[in-house]
């Protein structure tokens, strides 16, 4: 989406659910033993890392060409592509830094992403950076192109650290935390006896 005015530019859909989502986080506590009187502090929210490995399988198409003639001709170039681009600036954002060099500027400013979200179901909507991506094409049609593939993909969750709490971006954080939170408040708390204890 466009981080300003929060249109939608683009949704990738995954063609298939991955069977595992690996969710991991690095807590950010104010010190690392240092001090004991702030051995309970939190700094911020902890860093959410998210890997997941997706398919592309343009085999079932294949079987309806006349419904999927996109397909037909260009296997799944157009669905890596819409995966690959969320990496790279716009040609028309380098093109207009290249002119702008060209002229003289000196201090070009860099090029600023659209702001990329991972939807997982309606309690998970978070604002990415992707940190890895990888592609393994396992499949090709008689011109080369690609009819399967495995993509790898990690994400870094944003935060209100990482882009302040004006960011759209920032607010979308904050309702996913508060989304969480709701989510825990439903879930009820055991009893000490239950832990085989009497008191603390």
């Amino acid at each position: 989406m466009e981080p300003d005015s929060g249109k939608v530019i683009r949704i990738i859909s995954l063609q298939y659910n991955p069977d595992t989502l690996t969710r991991t986080f690095q807590v950010q506590s104010y010190s690392e033993g240092t001090d004991r009187a702030e051995a309970l502090r939190l700094k911020s929210s902890p860093v959410e890392t998210i890997k997941l490995e997706a398919e592309i399988d343009a085999t079932d198409q294949l079987e309806f060409p006349d419904q999927h003639q996109n397909i037909v001709d260009n296997g799944i170039h157009g669905q890596l592509a819409a995966l690959e681009t969320l990496l790279y600036p716009t040609s028309e954002a380098l093109q207009n830094n290249h002119e702008q060099a060209g002229r003289g500027v000196l201090e070009i400013v860099p090029m600023e992403a659209p702001l990329s979200l991972f939807v997982w179901s309606k309690h998970r909507a978070v604002p990415v950076r992707i940190t890895e991506f990888s592609i393994t094409e396992e499949a090709f049609d008689t011109s080369l192109n690609p009819l399967r593939a495995k993509i790898n993909l990690g994400f870094r969750v944003l935060s209100v650290n990482d882009l302040g709490f004006k960011h759209r971006g920032g607010s979308l954080f904050m309702s996913y935390l508060k989304n969480k939170e709701a989510l825990a408040g439903t879930v009820g708390s055991a009893t000490l006896n239950s832990l085989g204890l009497e008191g603390l």
